[in-house]
C-alpha cells in the first residue's frame, strides 16, 4: 500500500502561540473558505503553486527557455510570470539558481513530517507541548492528516489542530473528534457577513462546533479581529454569550488582524484583497476584557 503525502507549505519549530506548551506547526495546503485577511493565502489551492519574488530576479534569463506553457518572458530586466498561462509545473522554479523563482510548497510522505517534527520530542515532553496541524484547513487533506495523526499519537505525541471548523464529511469531522486540541476559529456570527467575507455562510462551522463541544473536546477559540469586519461590539458580544454557553472552551484567543500576507499575494500575483486599519493595542486589550468580564479566559494572540 501507497503511504500517503501531503502538500506541505511549511514546518514550523519552536511555537508557542499554537496550542500548549512548545510546539511544532505542519501548514498544509488546502482550504474550504476564502477568508479576504486570509495571511497564508498559498494556502488555499489543494495544488502546488510557484511564487515569485521580483526582487531577488537579476534576469539572468535561465528560467525563459524551460518554461513548457511559454508563461515567463523578460520585463524591465527581470522575469515575469503570466499567471493566466502557468500551470504551476514548476520547472521554472528548478532552473532558478537565485530562488527568485520558488516552490510554494512540496509533496512529503508521512515517514518525512514525522522524522522532521519527532526532532522536537524532547521539548514537547519537557513544555507539555507537540504538534500543531493547521493550514489551510487539516481535514481538507484527510488521508495524510489521519495518518500523520495516527503516527504521531503511537509515538505519544500530543496533537493540535488549527481549523476553520467547516468539515461537510463524517470522515473529515471523525479527524477532528481524534485531535487532542482544537484551535478553533470563529470569524463572526452573522450568516450573512461570514459568507461575504469568508465564501461560505457559517451554519456547518456552528453545527460542528456545538458536536464537538458536546463530546467534551478540549477547544481553544480563536477570534480574528478585522477591524470593521469582525471587530465591532455587537459581534463580540455574541461571541461572548456563544462561548459562554460552552462546556468545554479552555480559553478565547484575540488575533489582532495584521498585513504580514501582502508579500505572499505579490509572490502568488495576486492582488491584496484588504484594506483597513490595524488593531489599536487599547481595543484590543479592550475586547480581551469584556471576554475576561464574562468569566471567560482570554488572551491577545496565541
Amino acid at each position: 500500500m501507497t503511504e500517503p503525502r501531503g502538500l506541505v507549505f511549511t514546518i514550523t519549530r519552536g511555537s508557542f502561540v499554537d496550542g500548549y506548551g512548545i510546539r511544532t506547526t505542519v501548514f498544509l495546503k488546502g482550504c474550504p473558505l476564502r477568508c479576504i485577511w486570509c495571511c497564508n493565502p498559498e494556502s488555499q489551492q489543494i495544488y502546488p503553486e510557484i511564487k515569485f519574488t521580483s526582487n531577488e530576479c537579476n534576469g539572468c534569463g535561465r528560467c525563459f527557455d524551460k518554461c513548457p506553457a511559454g508563461a515567463i518572458i523578460q520585463y524591465e530586466g527581470r522575469a515575469y510570470i503570466d499567471r493566466e498561462r502557468c500551470d504551476n509545473c514548476g520547472v521554472c522554479a528548478d532552473a532558478c539558481y537565485r530562488g527568485a523563482i520558488a516552490h510554494f510548497a512540496e509533496f512529503q510522505t508521512v515517514d518525512e513530517v514525522f522524522a522532521e517534527v519527532y526532532k522536537d520530542n524532547s521539548f514537547y515532553r519537557t513544555s507539555g507541548g507537540g504538534v500543531t496541524i493547521g493550514g489551510g484547513e487539516p481535514t481538507f487533506q484527510t488521508g495524510f492528516t489521519r495518518a500523520l495523526l495516527g503516527k504521531l499519537h503511537d509515538a505519544g505525541v500530543h496533537v493540535a489542530f488549527d481549523t476553520c471548523g467547516y468539515t461537510v464529511s463524517d470522515e473529515a469531522f471523525a479527524l477532528l473528534t481524534d485531535a487532542d486540541l482544537l484551535l478553533f476559529d470563529l470569524k463572526g456570527l452573522d450568516a450573512e457577513k461570514h459568507k461575504l467575507y469568508t465564501g461560505v455562510d457559517n451554519r456547518i462551522i456552528l453545527d460542528n462546533l456545538k458536536r464537538l463541544d458536546d463530546m467534551g473536546k478540549d477547544i481553544i477559540i480563536r477570534l480574528p479581529m478585522i477591524t470593521g469586519f469582525t471587530d465591532d461590539d455587537s459581534c463580540i458580544d455574541a461571541e461572548i454569550e456563544l462561548i459562554k454557553g460552552m462546556k468545554s472552551v479552555k480559553r478565547a484567543e484575540i488575533i489582532p488582524y495584521h498585513d504580514f500576507a501582502r508579500i505572499k499575494y505579490e509572490q502568488l500575483g495576486r492582488e491584496y484583497p484588504l484594506d483597513t486599519d490595524f488593531l489599536t493595542d487599547r481595543r484590543a486589550d479592550e475586547i480581551k476584557d469584556r471576554f475576561i468580564a464574562a468569566g471567560i479566559i482570554a488572551q491577545i494572540g496565541g
